[in-house]
C-alpha cells in the first residue's frame, strides 16, 4: 500500500465556505457559499454530483467537510468531461468494494469515479484537495436587514 498523498491546502474567501442557514419564510438556503453548495458525497453514490465549484481554471466537486481548529475545511477533488480523461474509470460500488485498498490509493478514494453532471459523463480526478478559509479575506457578515424586523 502506498503513503497518502499530503492534501495540497488552498485558502479561500470564507463566504465560499459559508453552510448558510435555512430560512422557513422564504424556504430556501441563504447565505450558502458556492464550495458548500457543490457538496456532493450522497449523489455520488447514485453516479451524479450537484454543479462544481471554480477554482484556479479547473471545475471542484466537494465531497466532505471538516473542522479544522475554529475553521471550516472542505475536501474536494477536480472533475473533468470523461472524453479529457485518460484513466481507467470506476463506479462508486466499485471502488466501495474494494473497501481498504482504495481507501488506501494515493490518488484518493474517489480517483476515476465516474459521474455525471447533468448530461455530461465525467470523472473525478485526485489526489483530493483541502479548501480553507483565508483570514486575510475573512469579512464582517452583513446582516440581513429582514432579521431586524
Amino acid at each position: 500500500m502506498s503513503a497518502p498523498v499530503k492534501l495540497q491546502e488552498f485558502f479561500v474567501d470564507p463566504a465560499r465556505l459559508a453552510s448558510g442557514r435555512w430560512c422557513h419564510t422564504r424556504d430556501r438556503q441563504i447565505g450558502e457559499g458556492d464550495i458548500s453548495a457543490a457538496y456532493s458525497a450522497d449523489k455520488i453514490a447514485e453516479g451524479r454530483v450537484r454543479s462544481p465549484f471554480k477554482w484556479q481554471n479547473a471545475l471542484w466537486v466537494n465531497v466532505g467537510g471538516a473542522s479544522i481548529g475554529n475553521h471550516r475545511a472542505v475536501q474536494a477533488y477536480r472533475i473533468v468531461e470523461r472524453k479529457f480523461f485518460d484513466g481507467a474509470t470506476i463506479t462508486y460500488y466499485e471502488n466501495a468494494r474494494l473497501s481498504a485498498a482504495a481507501r488506501g490509493r494515493p490518488e484518493g478514494f474517489y480517483h476515476g469515479m465516474s459521474v455525471k453532471w447533468g448530461k455530461l459523463d465525467c470523472v473525478l480526478v485526485g489526489p483530493a484537495s483541502i479548501f480553507l478559509p483565508s483570514e486575510e479575506k475573512a469579512a464582517p457578515e452583513q446582516v440581513d436587514l429582514f432579521d431586524l424586523l
